[in-house]
């Protein structure tokens, strides 16, 4: 079941991101700086996307009163 999880998840890239979130890129970077937002991950040089499960479960949280 998780390699199945695995195949499904996605890389979004920042623009996705802050359009699922409500926030801004500085926002999205200093919460990640914090430890407060998943980590991105380096798709290349000079390009970055985030883990659709992960930013996913970060709003979930959110939503069941968990945010930190």
């Amino acid at each position: 079941m998780q390699t199945a999880k695995r195949a499904s998840d996605r890389l979004l890239r920042l623009p996705e991101v802050e359009r699922l979130t409500g926030l801004r890129r500085s926002a999205i970077y200093e919460q990640m700086r914090r430890g407060i937002f998943p980590r991105s991950v380096k798709t290349g040089q000079r390009t970055a996307a985030w883990p659709e499960s992960a930013v996913q479960s970060w709003i979930a949280e959110r939503m069941n009163g968990r945010a930190t």
